[in-house]
């Protein structure tokens, strides 16, 4: 190699969390370790596009509208020949991960693809849209697992767990203003949900184990933080239920840092997950969680150790965990404490930014064998 190497990364995230944080974190990362040239592809008006010029070498910003954005490919291509990467990085789907693999094999250029999702796709799929990169990083052994059983070969595929600031977690919660900020009372018991509102978060599973919950625990209370095409759904279940005195949608907050340590505990009831970045953020906080047994989540609660794992879509696993928790504070403050100690062994950004730059330098030394 006689100079830098050059990845071009493709983030289509508009805010600044889940994985587009995770694409900050690296740049941040490898902008110090000196043998690595960024350039970032972002949508037009988002987050990161302003935020990574102070770490990314170059920023470019362009129309990005999804699946069926064909001229996206035309706009990448573009790029791809002005800059003359060496790797093309694709990190999120949304048009990004098969269009962007398209780019890329049109101008001839190394691709890998970052997959954050545990969904499957049919094998017929898979083998064509797999075939597009020539490697590709799982955000957990769950998501592994799912790739090899398609049909992708396991040497394609690295594992590289997304990472979480654990500083920026670790700061003490201020409980007096988190009451405030919630409207909540002095003795308040505060679970969360930290995720969009769509079906496969499970919130409302959650939902129906609340009329239970508040029979053992009647100063419990539940922040649903996120937005999505559900709100309105959940909120008339809520309703139905006679539960709206206790359950608060609080939409997207920019904030989570200073929201997360004041929690008792996050619960996350999802039938499906890569690997879920508050369930980092949670245990960084010393905050117990309650997850359920479904791809990535195994990989962040350890059950019994800092939180508990039940089967998804069980609204009675969902009642008897929660509750267990809250009745039993010193047991989940010794929970807590060892998610913090967990994720700072496993689940650190230097870990997560090592582990990309290895797979690009493997990948420059086997071309380099060719």
């Amino acid at each position: 190699m006689t100079g830098p190497l050059k990845i071009l990364h493709v983030e289509t995230g508009m805010h600044l969390y889940g994985g587009a944080l995770q694409v900050y974190h690296l740049l941040d990362g490898l902008k110090h370790k000196g043998e690595i040239e960024n350039i970032l592809v972002c949508p037009t008006g988002s987050r990161i596009g302003i935020e990574a010029k102070s770490v990314a070498d170059r920023v470019y910003t362009v129309s990005m509208r999804g699946d069926l954005d064909l001229p996206f490919i035309l706009r990448l291509t573009r790029i791809i020949h002005q800059e003359r990467p060496d790797i093309v990085h694709l990190h999120s789907r949304r048009g990004a991960d098969i269009l962007g693999g398209i780019a890329a094999k049109l101008t001839g250029t190394r691709c890998i693809l970052t997959r954050r999702v545990d969904n499957p796709e049919h094998r017929l799929i898979a083998g064509l849209k797999y075939g597009l990169y020539n490697h590709i990083i799982a955000i957990s052994n769950g998501i592994k697992a799912v790739l090899v059983s398609e049909g992708v070969p396991t040497e394609k595929i690295s594992c590289v767990r997304s990472a979480v600031d654990v500083e920026k977690y670790s700061q003490p919660g201020d409980r007096k203003w988190f009451l405030k900020e919630f409207g909540l009372p002095g003795d308040a018991r505060t679970c969360a949900v930290v995720a969009q509102l769509i079906e496969r978060k499970g919130h409302r599973y959650l939902i129906e184990a609340i009329p239970e919950i508040l029979r053992n625990c009647s100063e419990a209370y539940f922040l649903f933080l996120g937005k999505g095409p559900m709100e309105a759904e959940l909120k008339l279940l809520c309703g139905k239920s006679g539960i709206l005195d206790h359950v608060i949608f609080a939409g997207f907050r920019d904030d989570p840092e200073r929201v997360i340590p004041c929690l008792d505990l996050l619960v996350h009831p999802a039938l499906m997950e890569g690997l879920g970045v508050s369930l980092l953020q949670a245990a960084a906080a010393g905050v117990p969680i309650v997850g359920t047994r479904v791809g990535g989540i195994p990989e962040v609660v350890r059950d019994g150790m800092n939180g508990y794992l039940i089967e998804p879509g069980s609204t009675g696993a969902i009642t008897d965990a929660v509750v267990r928790l809250l009745a039993r504070p010193d047991s989940a403050r010794a929970m807590g404490l060892a998610g913090k100690k967990m994720v700072r062994e496993s689940f650190s950004i230097e870990e997560m930014v090592e582990g990309n730059l290895r797979v690009y330098l493997n990948m420059q030394k086997n071309r380099s064998k060719g």
